[in-house]
């Protein structure tokens, strides 16, 4: 988490790589391809469609290599929703950093969107998420966490007792291949918040890209065990020196979100997990 900027409207922003583009083009792109179905649960009576980000970050963003200011992943997939005709009854939000929290609440109702801050780290904000929640409605999460260990399993689990959810999740890549010796070997490591339980099934005595894509597909068999089966076109990000960053997934329990995301991420070869 880096520090605050002037953002170019007088609030807050953050800086970001030239690769958040492209992480927010598909956000945005599977929130457009979804606004026939989101249509069914949003009006008088109806049980809603919410947004929730637990990681919302400031909103308001500035490319750092370009100079060029963009809207955060929340603001642009509320304006994505409210475009298309299909506006999210409500948009949950949190940040560990108030003043990020704040920051895009505030953005997002210049833009008239039904908004609603939760305090606290992500899991407990879940948690609180999903208690307000209409069980019957339609609901979207964004998982856009600025590190492995900030994914921890909880909040997948928490979200995972709606009836009718997806997720986009963002795994950081960079975050498996580097410090995996501290993390295999460790009695506490980021990899026990993200995949717990993992020392039980992923033996340490083989190769370093071996344990990599053990753990990660420990954790998508977690993931699945809860019934919102990890989607097997995986959409890999890049930075500048075409070095992997991170993978984006939908995971989901109805195939046709599943259908969705395959277009929208317009995957060919990206599933295999090469590290």
């Amino acid at each position: 988490m880096g520090k605050l900027i002037d953002g170019d409207d007088g609030l807050p922003a953050e800086e970001v790589g030239v690769w958040a583009k492209e992480k927010h083009d598909y956000l945005c792109r599977y929130i457009d391809i979804s606004r026939a179905v989101r249509t069914q649960w949003i009006g008088q009576g109806k049980a809603g469609a919410t947004y929730i980000d637990p990681f919302c970050g400031p909103g308001r963003c500035r490319v750092r290599d370009t100079g060029e200011w963009i809207d955060g992943g929340v603001v642009a997939a509320w304006k994505k929703s409210r475009d298309g005709g299909a506006p999210f009854t409500q948009v949950f939000i949190g940040d560990l950093d108030v003043q990020r929290r704040e920051s895009a609440a505030n953005r997002l109702r210049q833009l008239g969107a039904p908004v609603v801050e939760i305090d606290g780290a992500a899991v407990q904000s879940v948690r609180q998420i999903v208690g307000r929640l209409n069980p019957y409605g339609l609901h979207f999460a964004f998982l856009d966490p600025f590190n492995l260990e900030a994914l921890d399993f909880d909040i997948i689990n928490s979200l995972s007792a709606l009836r009718r959810i997806d997720m986009l999740v963002h795994v950081n890549q960079m975050d498996l291949q580097r410090n995996l010796i501290s993390n295999a070997t460790a009695e506490e490591s980021a990899f026990d918040t993200f995949a717990p339980g993992w020392r039980d099934k992923v033996d340490i005595v083989r190769g370093q890209n071996e344990i990599r894509q053990r753990v990660f597909q420990y954790w998508r068999d977690q993931v699945a065990n809860l019934g919102v089966w990890p989607s097997a076109e995986m959409k890999l990000i890049t930075g500048s020196k075409n070095q992997p960053l991170y993978w984006l997934l939908l995971a989901a329990k109805h195939d046709l979100a599943h259908k969705f995301w395959a277009t929208a991420s317009n995957v060919e070869g990206q599933g295999k997990l090469d590290f």
